[in-house]
């Protein structure tokens, strides 16, 4: 049994007889004496091979980096002027008594330390990837942090319950991960997109506080903070009102910043109804490090002659909105055609702009291909609203409410990252928490001519909404509640419905009918029939709150075998065909076309 882990080895131990195991990081020879920093899950020790040793010494003349080897030896101060002060281990090092090989490694593809690695290569070779520092901390730290959920969720009375990987398809968002079944033929499980019917479930039986950790499934496109499989924090509760549930997870999620990594969250975090965030920055999940806002300036535009501005502004659905970027005036107009190139991928037709040289001298102070087009009530209302000053710079956002809020929401957050924006005081480093209330009940889909679920058609109504189920479902706000991190959602919940009337209700706003329903979601509007408690919940991504408390780019970097943006596995080749054997027991036969292309 190892004495402790190397990168645990400190001045505590001087003078003690040790036994570490793990793997040659680096091996140096150093003018016949030979060096050896091994590796293992907490950090390096350095190991000295001294030649009056002359077994060890032939031993480490052998070994090569990634070797797997047990060192026992004596500890002792490193010499003068070579401590290390980057390492818990370098006032210290082991001369090693007695060198193993417990097994040889092959030459890696890549040096463990090399920082260029292209994401190919890193998934391909995954389990050396996973040796890395930086690796082998994002996962300690995941793990620490479901650790201290749990712990702050067992004193609080939660119990861990698991629910079904394998359950009904009950197709809501994003499409389901189907599973086929070989004993019932045709007929095909679903895998979980989370486990919001199973706890509520469980709600209606008297486990009044659940949690799980649980893996999540969604058939959806990929992005940096989405996977096929992720990892969730699934919580619920009864007999809660929506601020008390709100209360407990915020000092949940304040409890694991502390705790984790000595980050002390504010207290209480602030709040925003949704009309507001989009109002503000056209987004229901604001970076609030970045202080540039929007400006409403819709009606101001509706009788100017410019088309661009008041088509939008008459227009049913349609917004004008302005972003004021202090000292923008600065911009080079290289800079601002970047943007405006960005700002197409959100939809948006281009990006019109006012140079502010000197607001008090109106129009003529103005620096702007579309002044022309603006009457004196309009600039007067753009100057007022916004707070303009000399030298700033004026973005305007006009065409659909959605386009406007995508392409200048991002606009936003793109100059609020810049390092223009760090000089210019525009952007505070830190965490910046945030709970999103008042959601909408519903969307209006155009496509389908339906209302659709905003969250999930089990969230409960505000009070005093129920009736706009019936009347008008476009007014009808939800018990809904989002927390966001620094931009990131990273967690939703609501208060559930827990009458069957009313979620009978939902589903005809929902134009789900008797049959569909009871089809679907006929077990859980039994259940509710059953005296259902008061309930409602919360489930946070595990994956996304561990990636932002490493600061990498993306959450594979704190999954330990994820997927390619194309849902692959690149270790195993997963997905893969399977032999036509298989295929005839679960009762499946593949197209002609798919057979090819399969192999």
């Amino acid at each position: 049994m190892r004495s402790c882990y190397a990168g645990q080895l400190t001045a505590e131990r001087l003078d003690q007889v040790v036994k570490l195991y793990g793997w040659v990081h680096r091996r140096r020879d150093h003018g016949g004496v030979i060096f050896i920093d091994l590796r293992d899950r907490e950090g390096l020790a350095q190991v000295v091979c001294d030649p009056d040793r002359a077994e060890v010494f032939g031993i480490a003349e052998r070994i090569r980096n990634e070797y797997c080897v047990r060192v026992t030896g004596k500890v002792r101060r490193r010499p003068e002027g070579t401590v290390n002060a980057n390492l818990a281990s370098g006032e210290v090092e082991v001369l090693c008594e007695s060198l193993e090989i417990l097994n040889a490694s092959v030459t890696p593809p890549f040096q463990l330390d090399d920082e260029n690695l292209s994401e190919t290569t890193r998934l391909t070779h995954r389990v050396l990837d996973l040796r890395r520092p930086q690796m082998q901390h994002n996962l300690m730290l995941r793990y620490r942090v479901a650790m201290e959920v749990r712990r702050y969720l067992d004193s609080l009375g939660f119990v861990d319950i698991e629910t079904p990987m394998l359950t009904k398809s009950t197709p809501e968002g994003a499409r389901d991960y189907l599973v086929p079944s070989r004993v019932n033929a045709g007929e095909f499980f679903a895998l979980p997109q989370s486990p919001q019917l199973f706890k509520q479930l469980l709600m209606v039986a008297g486990f009044d506080r659940y949690y799980q950790i649980t893996k999540c499934f969604r058939d959806e496109d990929l992005r940096a903070d989405r996977q096929p499989e992720f990892t969730q924090i699934d919580c619920e509760t009864s007999f809660l009102s929506e601020t008390e549930i709100r209360e407990i997870f915020e000092q949940m999620i304040r409890t694991v910043f502390r705790n984790a990594i000595g980050v002390d969250l504010p207290q209480p975090f602030p709040s925003m109804t949704h009309v507001d965030a989009m109002r503000l920055y056209g987004s229901d999940k604001p970076d609030l490090r970045v202080s540039l806002e929007f400006t409403e300036l819709t009606d101001a535009m509706k009788d100017v002659e410019f088309k661009v501005f008041s088509g939008p502004a008459n227009a049913e659905g349609g917004r004008v909105v302005g972003l004021r970027v202090p000292g923008g005036g600065e911009m080079t107009r290289s800079e601002i055609d970047a943007h405006t190139q960005f700002v197409g991928i959100y939809g948006a037709r281009g990006l019109a702009y006012i140079k502010v040289n000197d607001p008090s001298r109106g129009r003529e102070g103005l620096q702007s291909p579309i002044v022309k087009n603006l009457h004196d009530a309009a600039i007067a209302a753009v100057l007022e609203r916004t707070g303009a000053q000399a030298g700033d710079l004026v973005f305007f956002g006009a065409d659909k409410a959605k386009v406007v809020n995508d392409a200048i929401g991002a606009l936003r957050n793109r100059i609020g990252h810049s390092e223009f924006a760090r000089k210019s005081g525009l952007f505070d480093a830190g965490w910046k928490p945030l709970w999103v209330v008042d959601f909408p009940m519903f969307e209006y889909d155009e496509g389908d001519e339906r209302w659709v679920a905003n969250h999930h058609p089990f969230t409960a109504p505000k009070d005093g909404h129920e009736d706009y189920l019936r009347t008008d479902p476009g007014q009808c706000l939800a018990k809904a509640y989002d927390m966001v991190l620094n931009g990131w959602e990273i967690g939703g919940g609501s208060v559930r419905i827990h009458r069957e009337e009313v979620q009978s209700k939902v589903f005809r706003a929902l134009k789900i009918g008797p049959e569909e329903a009871r089809a679907k979601f006929g077990f859980l509007l039994d259940a509710l029939q059953y005296g259902a408690p008061p309930h409602g919940g919360i489930a946070f991504g595990l994956d996304r709150i561990v990636t932002m408390m490493t600061g990498a780019e993306s959450i594979r970097d704190v999954i330990a075998f994820p997927k390619t943006q194309r849902a692959q596995c690149l270790l195993t080749e997963a997905p893969s065909a399977v032999d036509e054997k298989q295929l005839r027991e679960l009762h499946i036969r593949l197209r002609a076309s798919e057979a090819a292309r399969t192999g």
